[in-house]
């Protein structure tokens, strides 16, 4: 598109301000440096322009476009919804859909539910988690771990990146009862008692080992 006006407010190829110059001018100036002069700001007065290539700039463009859009996609939320007795073929069937989910590149939250006496078993809801976590952790991690949410368990799964992996997390730890401590009660001395008349003397270290223990304190 041709710049039609007879002036405009020029910015160099390096970033700097050249200010307001003649069209035919800038225009010149961008050929001198082998560059395009691009129309940035045409609502301003007088229009904005820039010496840049403009090749490049379209693809940086088009590259700073596609990480948004991706962005977007992937801060979309889909949900997949579990119960602890969930038969294989269900259980297949939702871990397929999760996976199609994460690969287009979205956020995943897992919802388990307990019904009636169901909750009374909380371990199984646990271990159902954790296994959906095993057979996507080659492309899926946790964002927040299982956890308790009033009747149900929750959890998000989000896209695998190399920085971070999803192990499973264990359900609730069963308490423990802390062993009681034993007061140390120390031996009582044993007195050495003399050997009668007429025996063997001790020896002189049975004598300085005697002489130790007897020793009052």
């Amino acid at each position: 598109m041709r710049i039609r006006v007879p002036e405009v407010r020029l910015i160099g190829e390096d970033g700097s301000q050249v200010g307001v110059v003649p069209t035919r001018e800038a225009l010149m100036r961008a050929q001198a440096a082998q560059l395009d002069l691009v129309e940035i700001s045409p609502t301003a007065q007088p229009p904005v322009c820039r010496i840049m290539d403009y090749g490049k700039f379209k693809y940086e463009q088009e590259k700073r476009d596609k990480s948004s859009r991706q962005h977007a996609s992937a801060s979309r939320v889909k949900e997949i919804q579990l119960h602890p007795n969930v038969g294989d073929h269900d259980y297949d069937t939702k871990v397929r859909h999760l996976r199609d989910f994460v690969s287009a590149g979205h956020r995943v939250k897992v919802i388990l539910f307990f019904r009636g006496r169901e909750s009374a078993h909380q371990e199984i809801g646990f271990e159902v988690m954790n296994r959906v976590i095993r057979d996507v952790s080659d492309i899926a991690q946790t964002e927040q771990l299982p956890r308790l949410m009033g009747r149900n368990i929750l959890m998000m799964l989000i896209p695998r990146t190399k920085s971070r992996g999803g192990a499973p997390v264990p359900g609730p730890a069963l308490p423990t009862t802390p062993r009681p401590s034993v007061p140390y009660v120390p031996r009582p001395a044993v007195p050495v008692v003399p050997r009668p008349a007429g025996s063997v003397p001790p020896s002189p270290v049975a004598q300085a080992l005697a002489a130790a223990i007897n020793k009052p304190a």
